[in-house]
């Protein structure tokens, strides 16, 4: 419990230095600084590996799984790898939710330091009911297999139909609820209109963020328990996965059509995984064998979108 206590509590100290320190007044995020902090949480998910060794090998936390420091270590990358993959995909809709409510680039930090906080809990929730099911109930493996094979299967007819904030189902409900007014005051998420107290677009951007999100915990929480079904395991890679998200979203905002090719590769990622849980009870594939193709299907598909020509790209991302 302590080692929770002490990551839970490290995360929160960063997140409170991010938003009180780092980024006290707002900014635009230029392209350098986010391939700055880009680099520093992915190096930090890395070296955050040695930690899990240590933990599995010294018997510091509840290895329910009988884990060696190895095998831990390597499905903890495993995880993360699988997590940083389907957030970029959570990127693209994030950039069509700041721009459908034109939310200044200076103030999108704020947006999505509160999102990325309420994700944290959303992701917790999930993840704790998603391993208490797997444990109690067996078939619970073959339905998250199946469910991430469908999912697989509708993204690669997907046709790229393009996402309207204003007229998703969330925000009509919120628009009965209170009203919502297009100006802005700064980054305030209410704002004083006469009489009335009305949510600004940096609001409705947030609700809408964090609503997508949970659209993609469903997919990511059931993927990375193929991987594992260790409770530290699967939570830590996602909090890295998340944390690391707002720089990455700053750092690939401006190059999104380049990447289009990573579709395909989160079909055949999503698709594995699906695969071996729907096997878990009769086969278990090696955990290099699984990081590898992880890897690799990743690899591949940056190098084809950076590889294909702009021409070609811009057609496909129309």
């Amino acid at each position: 419990m302590i080692v929770w206590i002490l990551f839970i509590t490290f995360i929160l100290i960063f997140l409170a230095l991010d938003l009180g320190v780092f980024n006290r007044t707002p900014h635009i995020i230029s392209t350098k600084e986010a391939s700055i902090w880009t680099t520093v949480w992915v190096t930090m998910s890395m070296l955050f590996s040695g930690v899990i060794y240590w933990l599995y090998g010294n018997g510091a936390i509840d290895n329910v799984d009988n884990l060696t420091p190895f095998n831990a270590t390597l499905k903890y990358i495993t995880g993360y790898l699988i997590e940083l993959s389907l957030s970029i995909d959570n990127i693209f809709v994030i950039a069509v939710i700041f721009a459908a409510f034109k939310i200044p680039m200076k103030y999108q930090h704020r947006v999505l330091f509160w999102g990325i906080l309420g994700a944290i809990v959303f992701r917790a929730l999930m993840i704790f009911f998603g391993v208490m099911l797997i444990n109690k109930f067996s078939f619970t493996t073959y339905v998250f297999g199946v469910f991430l094979l469908y999912t697989a299967f509708k993204m690669s007819l997907s046709k790229g139909e393009k996402f309207n904030p204003k007229k998703s189902f969330v925000y009509r409900q919120v628009r009965r609820l209170i009203p919502i007014t297009s100006h802005m005051q700064g980054e305030k998420f209410f704002i004083k209109l006469r009489h009335i107290t009305a949510a600004t677009p940096l609001f409705m951007a947030l609700v809408i963020i964090e609503f997508t999100d949970i659209l993609f915990a469903i997919d990511s929480v059931p993927a990375i328990l193929a991987i594992t079904s260790d409770p530290f395991l699967v939570f830590s890679s996602n909090i890295f996965a998340i944390l690391g998200l707002r720089s990455m979203y700053f750092f690939l905002s401006n190059m999104l059509a380049k990447f289009y090719y990573l579709k395909y590769s989160l079909i055949a990622i999503l698709s594995f995984v699906g695969i071996k849980l729907i096997l878990a009870h009769h086969y278990k594939f090696p955990e290099w064998f699984s990081l590898s193709f992880i890897a690799f299907s990743l690899l591949l598909g940056i190098y084809i979108s950076l590889k294909k020509a702009p021409k070609e790209l811009e057609e496909f991302s129309n």
